[in-house]
C-alpha cells in the first residue's frame, strides 16, 4: 500500500486534516511526560482539543511493558536501567520493553474519533510508512518492517539499512497506540541520535527479564548517516506532515497541565 493510499484511507476515517503542533521544548520528566500524552488523549476523547502533534525529547527512560512488568526479573531490569541513568517506567501500551533519550524525537499524535477501535491496525501501518518516508527525505535507507531480533519487536517497526551492507539493518522507531473511546493516542519514537547507550541499558534490563534479541540490531539515524541529528529528522517528520495535512502551531504553555487529566 502506498502513502497516497494510506493517507486516503486515513483521511476516511477522519483523520489527517488539520493538525495543531505543539512542540515541547524541555522534558516535564519522564513519567510526566508520559502522563501529558495520556492527558492529551482525555482532552481530544471529549472533544476539547482536535487533532494535534507533540513533539519532544525525552529525559533517559526505559518504557517497560505490562508483561515485563509480570516477569520475576523485572526488579533486576529495573535497577539496571538506574545504573545507566534511564529511568524505568511501566507504560499503558503493550509490547516489551523500549530505551530513549535526548537523542531521540518522541512524536505523539492524538485525535478525537467516535470508532477510534475500527481503525487502530490501519494506524500502524499508515504512521510507520509516513515516518519511513520522512527518514527517506532525510537520506535513510528506511522501511517497515520487523528486523530479527529486534527490542521490543513489532510488525511495523521502521528500520536503516546501512549504505555500505545492506546486511546491516537497525530499528529506528517503534511505535504504540492507546485507544479509547472517543479517541485515539500513537506515539513513535525515532532514535536519532547517540545509539549506545540505548544498547548498553537494553543489554543489561533484556538480560534480567531472561528475554532474547540482538544488540546489534539496536541504532540511530547518524550510526547510517552521520550528521543528521534532532533537528533534522524533526523538520523531515514535519514537512512529511505537512504534505498530507494542514499544520497550524500552537505554543505548548497552552497546554499546561494536561498530564493530570486521564485518559
Amino acid at each position: 500500500m502506498t502513502i497516497r493510499e494510506l493517507t486516503n484511507m486515513q483521511d476516511a476515517e477522519g483523520g489527517l486534516r488539520t493538525l495543531t503542533v505543539v512542540r515541547q521544548e524541555r522534558s516535564l520528566g519522564a513519567a510526566r511526560d508520559l502522563e501529558f500524552g495520556l492527558g492529551l488523549l482525555a482532552q481530544a476523547k471529549t472533544g476539547r482539543i482536535g487533532p494535534t502533534l507533540r513533539l519532544y525529547r525525552p529525559k533517559p527512560t526505559v518504557a517497560f511493558g505490562q508483561r515485563d512488568a509480570r516477569l520475576p526479573g523485572f526488579e533486576a531490569a529495573a535497577e539496571a536501567c538506574r545504573v545507566h541513568g534511564f529511568e524505568p517506567l511501566v507504560r499503558k501500551a503493550g509490547g516489551r520493553a523500549a530505551a530513549y533519550h535526548e537523542g531521540t524525537l518522541v512524536v505523539d499524535h492524538v485525535e478525537p474519533h467516535t470508532d477510534a477501535i475500527a481503525g487502530s491496525k490501519g494506524r500502524f501501518g499508515f504512521f510507520g510508512e509516513l515516518l519511513a518516508e520522512a527518514l527517506r527525505s532525510a537520506g535513510v535507507q528506511a522501511a517497515v518492517g520487523e528486523i530479527p531480533g529486534e527490542y521490543c519487536p513489532g510488525e511495523f517497526s521502521v528500520h536503516g539499512t546501512g549504505t555500505g551492507d545492506a546486511r546491516h539493518q537497525v530499528k529506528l522507531i517503534g511505535t504504540a497506540q492507546r485507544v479509547v473511546a472517543g479517541g485515539w493516542l500513537f506515539s513513535s519514537v525515532i532514535v536519532v541520535e547517540n545509539s549506545a547507550p540505548i544498547r548498553s541499558v537494553l543489554t543489561d534490563s533484556y538480560e534480567a527479564l531472561g528475554l532474547d534479541w540482538d544488540p546489534s540490531t539496536a541504532g540511530a539515524v547518524d550510526d547510517l548517516v552521520p550528521g543528521l541529528d534532532v533537528k533534522a529528522i524533526e523538520g523531515a517528520v514535519l514537512a512529511t506532515y505537512a504534505a498530507h495535512a494542514s499544520l497550524q502551531y500552537a505554543e505548548f504553555g497552552s497546554y499546561a497541565g494536561f498530564e493530570s487529566v486521564k485518559a
